[in-house]
């Protein structure tokens, strides 16, 4: 009978008060373990930074005006120079843009045809083909093919740091004397 009095002692003692009295451990013939202190919790980890769509068409932009200065080209008025003059400078600005977008895109034509033939339309995603002129209201199976298109073959854009404002496309420079 002792053995159901300690039971149910137990019982209501870590049913009310959570833990056990020190008088039912010495009953039970028990030590209570000395709590040790308890480990400083380790700071949670930063939030990953949230990557937005933007920020890539960003990245890229501010790539091309990296390795192209293309952003300062088209920002520029060009009206008073001459043609040869912009000539000669959107030759550098083309081999140099072309250069980069190979590098971090590599372009590849949505339909490798001749454009100037007939070609039949790619099943599947609507949004590779763009039909222009006479177009019935069912989709057409092909026609004459005036631009082959472009998709990204690749795109290894460089990684951005959590620190990198990407809206700042380039830093603006400043000289020390």
């Amino acid at each position: 009978m002792n053995r159901f009095t300690l039971a149910f002692r137990c019982f209501f003692s870590l049913l009310f008060s959570g833990h056990l009295s020190d008088a039912l451990l010495t009953d039970l013939g028990l030590t209570r373990r000395p709590v040790a202190p308890p480990k400083p919790a380790a700071p949670p980890a930063p939030p990953a930074p949230a990557v937005r769509v933007v920020d890539g068409a960003l990245q890229i932009l501010g790539i091309l005006q990296r390795d192209a200065r293309l952003i300062d080209f088209l920002m520029e008025d060009i009206a008073p120079y001459s043609d040869e003059q912009v000539g000669a400078a959107v030759r550098e600005l083309h081999k140099q843009s072309r250069e980069t977008l190979k590098r971090y895109i590599h372009p590849l034509p949505v339909i490798d045809g001749v454009e100037g033939t007939y070609v039949k339309a790619p099943a599947g995603d609507p949004n590779q083909v763009k039909f222009i002129g006479n177009v019935p209201a069912a989709r057409p199976g092909g026609g004459t093919l005036r631009h082959k298109g472009w998709r990204a073959g690749k795109m290894e854009l460089p990684a951005i740091s959590p620190k990198q404002d990407v809206g700042v496309l380039a830093p603006a420079e400043i000289e020390v004397e």
